[in-house]
């Protein structure tokens, strides 16, 4: 029952046990301990909800981070993506070993091209052998950042890096150059950043086209290119915005949304997950 209505019920109570002459001293002593409970109870929670009200109340552009030595929003710590888009980005039900969840695609609809449409159904028929995750690929920007697994960013002058828990990937993003000429292809792209405002922007290019969005069968073709945003909106949160381009694949650009969570507990620290030698030590339990 809320706090409100308690308080409402205990002084009707009260009242009309007063009135009908049915209480005693005894009794009213209890109406009394009550009320103070409940008026400890009132202060406490007022306390406690109002630091918690005004960082949740959904005012991010109000929030001003703290600051690197060279003024740049600091958007250092471990974080990890806390949803379901590593194993299907768009909205889907549950299935055996994958978790419900609703999609991180604006719209909901990934505008393939008829051809890719096709292909994504194949793919998505053919996941547990053919997902690039499952022969231990690097999983690819955006993918990686919302594996089910933490990351570190760290910041210095000209540069952002980002290391990975997974297969322990790093990423090197250099806010003072250009991108190099000619088409190189990397798993994980080749990463350049600006600041715009509050925001690092992050404009990654130069893929290969063995990696997908999800487990689900969303992939790309080596014309991909990414663009990320990374905004702080609290002590604890990042807003994580992605654009994706893809003119061999798609019809027009589209976009994910998700939020970034600082991971809290004490001592958290990356760990390993070495996929080609855990895949290894399974396949000699098998022998």
């Amino acid at each position: 029952m809320p706090f409100t209505n308690r308080v409402h019920a205990l002084t009707a109570l009260a009242r009309g046990q007063i009135l009908r002459g049915t209480i005693n001293r005894e009794q009213r002593q209890d109406v009394r301990r009550r009320f103070i409970c409940l008026f400890v109870l009132a202060v406490v929670s007022s306390v406690v909800a109002a630091p918690s009200a005004q960082v949740g109340a959904g005012n991010p552009a109000a929030y001003q981070p703290p600051r690197t030595p060279d003024g740049k929003p600091d958007l250092q710590g471990l974080w990890q993506a806390l949803n379901t888009a590593a194993w299907d980005i768009q909205d889907h039900s549950a299935r055996l070993g994958v978790p419900a969840g609703q999609g991180v695609v604006e719209g909901n609809e990934i505008p393939y091209q008829p051809w890719a449409a096709a292909r994504k159904k194949d793919n998505f028929e053919k996941r547990l052998t053919e997902d690039p995750i499952a022969k231990c690929y690097l999983p690819g920007v955006p993918r990686i950042t919302y594996m089910p697994h933490p990351f570190q960013i760290f910041q210095t002058p000209g540069t952002t890096v980002i290391l990975y828990e997974y297969d322990h990937a790093v990423r090197t993003i250099y806010t003072d150059r250009p991108h190099l000429p000619g088409h190189i292809d990397f798993w994980l792209g080749m990463s350049r950043g600006r600041w715009e405002g509050e925001t690092l922007v992050v404009d990654v290019i130069d893929f290969n086209d063995k990696t997908w969005f999800d487990a689900a069968g969303n992939f790309h073709s080596d014309a991909l290119h990414v663009v990320e945003r990374y905004t702080r909106t609290g002590p604890d949160h990042i807003a994580y915005q992605v654009t994706i381009e893809d003119p061999k694949v798609f019809t027009r650009p589209w976009k994910m949304n998700m939020t970034l969570y600082r991971r809290r507990e004490p001592n958290v620290q990356l760990l390993d997950y070495e996929c080609n030698a855990l895949a290894e030590e399974a396949a000699g339990r098998l022998k």
